[in-house]
């Protein structure tokens, strides 16, 4: 497996995770099963990934300026990512709880918006020009605009109106085809993406490229214990990056994908 310089353009949370049976209901006293807290989020989950892929990763994002935001961020370090971040003085950095339920099912409260890396931040946007590959999850078209440099640039539709402000070419797009958050329709992005992946869960997923060609990827087996869903969109697309970066073709990199997507079933919060 070839190591690829590779980055992530977006934003971490520091995730409170609660093991529950089932989500409450008004008025009830819930006792959890588990407890536990780490930085999280899409931007993380997709980096981690791509790590886990065995690429070498580039964090770009934002962190509050306390000691939320330092524990986040000596997390991300120690698991191998190498962080650029802003720090927003005189700001919290962003909590959320995430309850984990026996349906592996997440539902997620966010306590305060995301923070996200602009364009315009000192941050070391030059090492963007040696990467083969980026993926974007938050920031403003500034920073997206810089990720451009990159050779191949895959962003999520849930950055949508940045990226269509931004009007810079995107070489996958990914999106869902059930969650309303992730929605993409022809002619919502000038230029089109090269392609647009939908991703459909247990079912696999279809794919449209810019020329019309359609297709369809299976979706791989779940592992034997499944945990929760926390992360496999993130982690679907952060291997989908690494395996875009490294040259493959398009069915090679879904079928790729899709493993890290199932994998990520296994490991509870994300892992």
């Amino acid at each position: 497996m070839t190591t690829v310089e590779t980055a992530v353009i977006g934003h971490v949370e520091w995730v409170h995770f609660l093991r529950v049976p089932e989500l409450p209901l008004p008025g009830q006293i819930l006792r959890a099963q588990a407890s536990w807290a780490s930085p999280a989020g899409g931007g993380a989950m997709a980096a981690l990934e791509m790590a886990r892929q065995g690429a070498a990763v580039r964090f770009y994002t934002a962190f509050g300026d306390d000691d939320v935001g330092r524990r986040a961020r000596a997390g991300l370090s120690a698991r191998g990512l190498q962080v650029e971040a802003a720090v927003r003085r005189a700001t919290a950095h962003p909590e959320v709880f995430t309850y984990l339920t026996d349906d592996h099912e997440r539902t997620i409260t966010l306590l305060a918006p995301a923070l996200a890396p602009s364009g315009a931040d000192p941050l070391i946007w030059p090492a963007l020009q040696g990467c083969a590959g980026v993926y974007f999850c938050k920031g403003d078209p500034a920073a997206l605009s810089r990720a451009r440099a990159a050779r191949v640039l895959v962003a999520t539709a849930r950055a949508l109106p940045t990226l269509a402000a931004a009007g810079v070419p995107i070489d996958a797009l990914v999106c869902s085809a059930h969650d309303p958050d992730e929605r993409y329709a022809a002619g919502d992005l000038d230029p089109a993406p090269e392609v647009v992946v939908r991703t459909a869960g247990a079912a696999g997923g279809t794919y449209t490229t810019r020329d019309g060609r359609r297709g369809t990827f299976a979706p791989a087996p779940p592992p034997a214990a499944i945990a929760d869903s926390y992360g496999a969109g993130d982690s679907f697309a952060g291997a989908l990056t690494v395996a875009l970066a490294r040259g493959m073709g398009l069915d090679e990199s879904l079928a790729i994908a899709a493993r890290a997507g199932a994998a990520a079933l296994g490991r509870a919060g994300g892992g």
